[in-house]
């Protein structure tokens, strides 16, 4: 493992703290720095307008103003939680869960012996998912490596917890994941992260043409390994319930735009279980299909429907 720099052990010491803070008053203040992020109106509130101003245009500007103070709302309290799971023992984010749906499809995918591809969305605490499996056994994880070093030391420290792997997202990705699903292990991908042009295909996200990472197509029609989706829901409690579910059948065609479109329906369909826990705050639609003229949506002008 790759030296930490000094800057990234003080960023996790500062987490550290925050992650021993009492969970009401996390969850208090997770809330509070949403509402005031909103209030605000910062980037983050921005991306999260223009992302549901296209994804959802059927919603009129009273709808979709109060979906982006909830999902901000949202976007505070899982910042406080993945602080709390970064940060304290396995168990206490185990305690976290208050069940979990879909377990015999894991176990059977499991016993296949062919390994299992994880396909974790952005929604609801993905980083709770990474302990769950984790605490089953090997689990190999790809992250999007920070541009500063600072911030990639301080991730590795944060995840870098017994069983958990970390692959870097780049083009040499697929050999250490090949290698995992021949072992039968599990391996772990967001599939709703926006690849560099070359690393995927446009399919449509809410009807809206976006590049689709194709990484896991390819590992599950190469490998024949199991795909689940697989996601950690917040209930009412502010305990979760972790589900895993079939991904598409079609997932796994050699025809990777065939393949991506389905990928995007299983994560809408995942996403629209509760809009507020989606991460609508990433820039999902940045790149347009060559030759259509499209420009970014977050740089082109839109008019406030505040």
């Amino acid at each position: 493992m790759p030296a930490v720099p000094f800057a990234s052990r003080c960023l996790y010491a500062l987490a550290w703290c925050v992650g021993r803070l009492p969970r009401r008053l996390q969850d208090g203040l997770g809330r509070a720095l949403g509402s005031l992020a909103w209030r605000f109106d910062g980037r983050e509130p921005k991306v999260a307008r223009r992302n549901l101003g296209l994804a959802l245009p059927g919603l009129d500007a009273g709808e979709r103003e109060a979906l982006v103070r909830d999902v901000m709302r949202e976007t505070g309290r899982a910042a406080f939680e993945t602080l709390r799971l970064w940060t304290r023992p396995r168990a206490d984010a185990l305690s976290r869960v208050a069940g979990c749906v879909g377990l015999g499809l894991l176990q059977a995918a499991e016993a296949a012996g062919r390994g299992v591809i994880i396909a974790a969305p952005h929604y609801g605490s993905w980083e709770l998912l990474v302990e769950f499996m984790a605490a089953r056994g090997p689990f190999s994880l790809v992250y999007r490596v920070p541009e500063s070093a600072a911030g990639d030391g301080f991730l590795r420290l944060a995840r870098g917890g017994e069983n958990v792997r970390l692959v870097p997202a780049e083009a040499n990705a697929m050999r250490p994941l090949w290698r995992a699903l021949q072992a039968g292990e599990v391996v772990g991908i967001t599939p709703d992260h926006q690849p560099k042009l070359g690393g995927g295909e446009f399919a449509p996200f809410f009807e809206v043409p976006a590049l689709t990472l194709s990484l896991i197509p390819k590992l599950a029609a190469r490998t024949g390994a199991a795909v689940l989706m697989a996601y950690a829901e917040r209930g009412g409690d502010g305990r979760y319930t972790v589900h895993f579910e079939p991904a598409p059948a079609d997932i796994a065609s050699d025809d990777l735009v065939r393949a991506t479109t389905a990928m995007n329906a299983a994560v809408e369909a995942v996403a629209r279980r509760d809009l507020r826990q989606y991460q609508w705050t990433y820039k999902r639609y940045t790149l347009r299909p060559p030759g259509s003229g499209e420009p970014n949506p977050y740089k082109a002008p839109a008019k406030d429907t505040r």
